[in-house]
């Protein structure tokens, strides 16, 4: 057994209060300790990785240097935000990170006041720091206010339409591009820094902003010397695109030296308005496996450090998103007019395969799902067939374009739809639990739930050959475990399945996965069981089949209650006037926090003992109620 790790510089630290107290001098030596402790704490149970070995400096960077919480520090997505909850008092429960009941794995306003935005989803920090940048200046506050954005979040229209307002803006805000997607060498670094040092200081502005004044009295030569140094900087620094947006650009510097970083955020903290400053970091920095692969160690599961083996669980199959990779390779050889797209999400979403074997026919828009959305519309109207795979709490980025260009054209684009329902790990900001209800309300839409893995290679098929929009929607992880059919069918639109046929009188209705349990309960309460399949059209005729023929029904979905499937279901029976007894179960009217995706369940109800005993519960209601009823009679 190895020795326990000594922290002798981070074991004070509780606050970054605690950190100022520090020297410069030895915040390499913090740095180089937090980052063991990193790699140390999350090999233990897994979590975000990669992303957070590479802001280690500047985080301690920027605590030292800005006065948090009262100055503002805002993380995008906020996989790099792991130092950050370590030195804001939760180094002693990182270790129960995206665990349920411990801690939030992405930065939320509810468990510290260091988190000063609750994040998740890209490219939201820019704006979120903008509002607090001119809130304060509306205050007539001192207060300082940071952004940082990665490069592959920087991708998405909105951190550029955040820019774009922020720079026409007097607010004291700076933006910090952590540039992660290369490294840099020691002279580069070095010229970098000079470079930096000399654009951040106070000098340098008084006479760029003075200068400014007194040359704008004459346009003419205000003009040639606007363009002289954007002629300047664009040579030898890739900064004009942020200067024409309004901001004071800054670098790139190396974000691996802390007191460098130390040295520049002193001076940037001093100037007023728009900054902009770019850092270059290296994803994984300090662990070799993660350097070398850090899209594999960008989320592991718990590993040996020493080794850098990640340890996995034993196989149970293939996963959902393993279906739909292979399901998109068989149908690409089949179909030459198939385009794959999907925004930034090749390995989760299972197309790994497809994009080496296809590489013209697939397209990584980057974390742009309103863009994804609407070039697959163009792409459709032009005679081809575009799979847009997109996890569902992403899709909701695109709800105008899936509207306005797509369904409102009734384009042939299908979507596939990954960690639809309870995802687990990442919390509230991921689960999938509202594309039934936005999707269900759209005209011309085909929504379809599988309930194995073979339903879900077939539903996909199908919806290639619906003349509209087609969505499928699966869940994260693996399913029962039904062989695939190598064939594909396209199923017929709109109809459902009797899976089991009941004498007791009640019916259970499912939808998606949600089909397996419904079977277990059918089996102990006599009930007859639907695997409904299609969400819309919904099957109508099954429906009021199933009505005649039963005293109860229950719908059981993995989606939100309010607009879900079974609302589909009670509006087929408030239109033709039916009243028996309906039991709706869905996810409730809350946000589901982290944890496995089994605990997540289980606080939903949704879990198989949550539901057996609640189905059982309602429906000794209804036969108790129905004798009562005989009884007065």
């Amino acid at each position: 057994m190895s020795a326990p790790q000594s922290y002798p510089l981070l074991d004070p630290i509780r606050l970054p209060a605690d950190l100022r107290q520090l020297q410069e001098s030895q915040l390499p030596q913090l740095a180089q300790e937090l980052r063991q402790f990193l790699i140390q704490s999350v090999s233990t149970r897994g979590g975000h990785f990669a992303a957070g070995l590479g802001t280690v400096e500047l985080t301690v960077a920027l605590h030292y240097v800005y006065d948090t919480p009262y100055d503002r520090l805002v993380w995008d997505v906020g996989h790099q935000a792991y130092p950050h909850k370590v030195l804001t008092g939760r180094r002693e429960q990182l270790h129960t990170i995206k665990q349920a009941g411990g801690l939030a794995p992405f930065p939320s306003r509810t468990e510290s006041e260091y988190d000063t935005f609750g994040v998740g989803h890209s490219s939201t920090s820019i704006s979120a720091a903008l509002g607090m940048a001119v809130a304060a200046g509306r205050e007539g506050s001192d207060r300082r206010v940071v952004a940082v954005i990665g490069d592959g979040a920087m991708t998405a229209g909105m951190a550029f339409e955040a820019l774009n307002h922020a720079g026409s803006l007097p607010a004291d805000l700076l933006v910090i591009l952590n540039d992660n997607d290369m490294s840099i060498s020691e002279n580069v670094g070095a010229l970098s820094n000079y470079f930096t040092a000399a654009l951040s200081g106070r000098l340098y502005a008084t006479l760029r902003e003075g200068g400014k004044k007194v040359l704008r009295q004459m346009p003419t030569v205000w003009e040639l010397a606007r363009r002289s140094e954007e002629h300047l900087k664009g040579m030898v620094l890739p900064g004009t695109l942020f200067e024409e947006l309004g901001f004071n650009y800054i670098g790139p510097l190396d974000g691996h030296d802390v007191r460098a970083l130390v040295g520049t955020l002193r001076n940037v903290r001093k100037l007023h308005g728009p900054q902009f400053l770019h850092v270059v970091t290296r994803k994984g920095k300090g662990y070799a496996p993660a350097e070398a692969d850090p899209i594999k160690w960008h989320g592991p599961g718990p590993f040996d450090p020493a080794s850098g083996t990640i340890f996995k669980e034993a196989a149970r199959g293939p996963s959902y998103s393993q279906i739909f990779g292979q399901w998109l390779c068989d149908m690409a050889e089949l179909d030459p007019h198939l385009i794959g797209i999907t925004p930034a999400m090749r390995e989760g979403s299972g197309m790994v395969e497809y994009s080496k074997r296809f590489p013209e026919r697939y397209f990584d828009v980057a974390i742009a799902e309103q863009h994804a959305v609407t070039f697959a519309a163009g792409l459709a109207t032009e005679g081809f067939k575009p799979v847009v795979a997109i996890y569902s709490s992403f899709l909701q980025r695109a709800y105008d374009q899936l509207i306005h260009d797509v369904a409102l054209q009734n384009l042939p684009v299908v979507f596939a739809i990954d960690r639809a329902g309870l995802v687990g790990s990442d919390g509230a900001t991921h689960q999938g639990s509202y594309d039934l209800s936005f999707m269900r309300c759209i005209p011309n839409m085909v929504i379809m739930a599988p309930a194995d893995e073979n339903e879900c290679r077939q539903m996909l098929y199908t919806a290639t050959t619906v003349q509209g929009p087609a969505a499928v929607r699966y869940p994260r992880g693996t399913g029962p475990g039904v062989p695939l059919e190598k064939d594909m069918h396209a199923l017929p639109i709109g109809k459902g399945e009797i899976r089991r046929e009941g004498r007791s009188g009640l019916a259970l209705l499912a939808f998606g996965p949600m089909l397996q349990n419904a079977l277990t309960i059918g089996e102990q309460l006599d009930a007859t069981v639907v695997n409904m399949r299609f969400v819309k059209p919904i099957d109508e005729a099954l429906i009021l089949d199933i009505v005649r023929r039963h005293s109860a029904i229950v719908t059981i979905e993995e989606n939100a209650v309010q607009g879900g499937a079974g609302s589909a279901v009670a509006e087929v029976l408030a239109a033709e006037g039916v009243t028996l007894p309906l039991m709706q179960i869905g996810i409730p009217d809350r946000f589901i926090e982290h944890g496995s995706r089994e605990t997540c369940l289980a606080a939903a109800g949704l879990d198989a003992a949550s539901l057996e005993a609640g189905v059982e519960r309602w429906w000794s209601l209804q036969t108790r109620g129905a004798i009562r009823s005989v009884g007065r009679g």
